[in-house]
């Protein structure tokens, strides 16, 4: 409300429960509590209903069947697989048109970001790769000169970020130093880099390509369970 003093209520509780859900500081599948929601934040339940059917009209709230209550969307593997082949047609694009019209001054920016997300991995620091991980895709998308990738980009965006913050919650976790795909998540993003400054275009697309498998893989194999995402997902329903 500090931020926007003109806002309406409603829309600044669908703005934060929304930056909640996407950086996943809501678990997925957790059961929204009007109540709770607007006593924590001192209002009244009106616009924390109004807020939570929003969300619910596009997608990132459900209701389930036989059961009261709104809840985050969860996350599941199949789903991901479903996203990652659009947004490797997407990013590979725009990764190959990027090594074409990048200026200087952009890939020395994605240079800086894949070196920081390098070292962030390395120290399994997750506040450090949230901060580079996004912001170095976005930068592509955004410096590749083309709008319409830009706007299909944008569609699939929450919900990618949605699944880039939970892989890094598990690069995060003990034991996946085992992962046999840790290495290549570790330095794709410099591979990408090195690529585009290189003004090669087929080796950014296939090195981005490369990098949106990889980081499937890892998840896939993160926990070691047919789908990693259901230690993930919260399931007081």
């Amino acid at each position: 409300m500090n931020k926007n003093p003109d806002g309406k209520l409603r829309d600044i509780v669908t703005d934060m429960l929304y930056d909640d859900i996407v950086s996943l500081r809501i678990a997925p599948g957790t059961k929204l509590n009007v109540n709770q929601l607007a006593s924590s934040l001192g209002i009244s339940r009106t616009p924390v209903a109004e807020a939570i059917t929003r969300l619910t009209e596009i997608g990132f709230v459900v209701t389930h069947p036989g059961q009261n209550g709104s809840f985050v969307l969860d996350l599941n593997l199949l789903d991901m697989i479903n996203l990652y082949q659009v947004r490797s047609a997407i990013e590979g694009q725009a990764a190959a048109l990027c090594a074409h019209a990048a200026d200087e001054a952009v890939v020395r920016q994605l240079t800086m970001l894949a070196d920081a997300f390098k070292d962030s991995v390395q120290r399994r620091d997750i506040r450090g790769m949230k901060d580079t991980d996004m912001p170095f895709h976005q930068l592509i998308i955004q410096s590749c000169g083309n709008p319409y990738i830009m706007q299909s980009y944008d569609l699939i965006l929450p919900k990618l970020t949605m699944y880039q913050a939970s892989m890094l919650e598990f690069i995060g976790h003990d034991g996946n130093e085992e992962n046999p795909w840790m290495p290549s998540v570790t330095f794709n993003h410099t591979s990408v880099a090195s690529a585009i400054r290189m003004r090669m275009p087929e080796l950014a697309r296939q090195s981005m390509e490369d990098h949106v498998t990889t980081s499937l893989n890892f998840t896939t194999m993160a926990g070691r369970t047919p789908d990693p995402f259901v230690k993930l997902n919260h399931f007081e329903k």
